[in-house]
């Protein structure tokens, strides 16, 4: 049954987005529910679409960024990223609690925008774009602690920044709201105290996270070998929300790609789309735990991108068994054995290629094979055992035999 106000606020979207002046949208593309399939809004096609055939446009102006929000004149130091300190000096300024809510970089200020559009209401121009945008998000950030139990043996735990995120609203987002009242809490906007403000910059935070692009400024040369706009979240390049843009899902396999001009973002198809078949974007080689840390979703084909995180300590746990040590004669192994150089964790892959350029993925990969330098310590490690008990480790096919039988497990992990 159709959400009457769900599909209200998409037409209201795409007739605003319409009327953006240099802003273009085919006829035969639509915004559609899909959220029987978990997916929220998407774009879909309405007839066949060839190749190359340009999808819409999206003008700069209509980009929410530092350029085009009023914020930037009401409070200009937050535009000004280029001048502040960098992240590691960031920390060491919040660990001795002097960090200043001046200090601002992309990532806040755009927060900080954000936050200052929604406070507006329909004020600001944007009100039709922001009323399409989530308000509630499936990051593991949002996540209850019995839920959190669910990934307590993966790597995503570490990954989440709970602590860090909500030291940086205290430090950098609070501070500024705080002390421009007046900016923030204009044209009868409801004022909201702190915990309200904190939430309110968890989800604009969250919004960034799976939204945002980071924008190259006019006057930059660009990337070497990027001619888009990218989502590396690394430097100090402005980031922007950009509508209709965000609207299309995304998955390891697509059918659309995002171009920027100097005046223009341009998404164009790059093969056939045919009707019903949903206009999809390509957020990157990213394995499944990093989508979800992301997006707060996982897909089957993005499984070929996950990433094995092998513990040095699971390695030994295998080693042990395979050459059948006793409590005794491993604790002996260990006491002697020099482990001050060695890696504790591997970073494995599946080999799986980057999507060709029609956006579709290769049916084979290389296949999951140790890391050289995991290698090279496993066969430190029983050059080692062989010294203190060489008739375990009598000859090279006795060490080759051990060294293969640690891969065995990861072929188990294959997509």
């Amino acid at each position: 049954m159709a959400d009457p106000d769900f599909t209200q606020k998409s037409e209201a979207f795409l007739s605003w987005f319409k009327s953006q002046p240099g802003a273009t949208f085919r006829d035969d593309i639509e915004i559609c529910d899909l959220r029987d399939g978990k997916r929220g809004r998407g774009i879909v096609a309405t007839a066949d679409i060839p190749p190359e055939t340009v999808l819409f446009t999206i003008p700069r102006k209509s980009v929410i960024c530092s350029i085009t929000s009023q914020l930037s004149q009401e409070i200009p130091q937050i535009a000004d990223i280029d001048s502040n300190i960098d992240s590691a000096e960031d920390e060491i300024l919040i660990e001795r609690g002097s960090m200043s809510s001046a200090n601002q970089d992309s990532w806040t200020s755009l927060i900080l925008i954000m936050i200052y559009e929604h406070l507006r209401g329909p004020a600001s121009r944007w009100k039709p774009y922001l009323d399409v945008l989530p308000t509630v998000f499936n990051t593991p950030m949002f996540w209850s602690e019995n839920e959190l139990k669910e990934l307590q043996a993966s790597p995503v735990i570490e990954k989440i920044g709970k602590d860090n995120a909500t030291e940086m609203i205290r430090s950098k987002i609070l501070p500024v709201i705080k002390q421009n009242p007046h900016v923030f809490f204009t044209d009868g906007a409801e004022y909201l105290g702190d915990d309200a403000l904190e939430q309110l910059a968890y989800r604009m935070g969250s919004t960034i996270m799976a939204y945002a692009f980071d924008l190259e400024k006019d006057d930059d040369e660009g990337v070497e070998g990027e001619d888009e706009w990218v989502e590396d979240r690394e430097g100090q390049i402005m980031m922007g929300m950009v509508p209709m843009a965000d609207i299309l899902n995304a998955d390891a396999e697509f059918n659309a790609h995002v171009d920027h001009g100097e005046d223009y973002l341009t998404v164009t198809a790059i093969r056939a789309i045919r009707k019903g078949e949903e206009v999809l974007n390509y957020y990157g080689p990213l394995g499944n735990g990093e989508l979800l840390t992301r997006y707060g979703y996982v897909t089957s084909k993005h499984k070929s991108y996950d990433l094995i995180d092998l513990s040095w300590d699971s390695i030994l746990h295998s080693i042990r068994q395979e050459l059948r040590f006793n409590e005794k004669d491993w604790e002996k192994v260990k006491q002697m054995v020099d482990e001050e150089d060695f890696e504790d964790y591997f970073v494995i892959d599946h080999g799986a290629d980057e999507p060709d350029a029609s956006g579709q993925m290769s049916a084979s990969s290389h296949g999951v094979n140790l890391p050289d330098d995991l290698w090279d310590q496993i066969k430190s490690f029983l050059k080692s055992v062989k010294q203190i008990f060489p008739e375990l480790v009598a000859d090279k096919k006795k060490r080759d035999e051990v060294m293969l039988a640690q891969q065995k497990p990861l072929f188990r992990s294959e997509p």
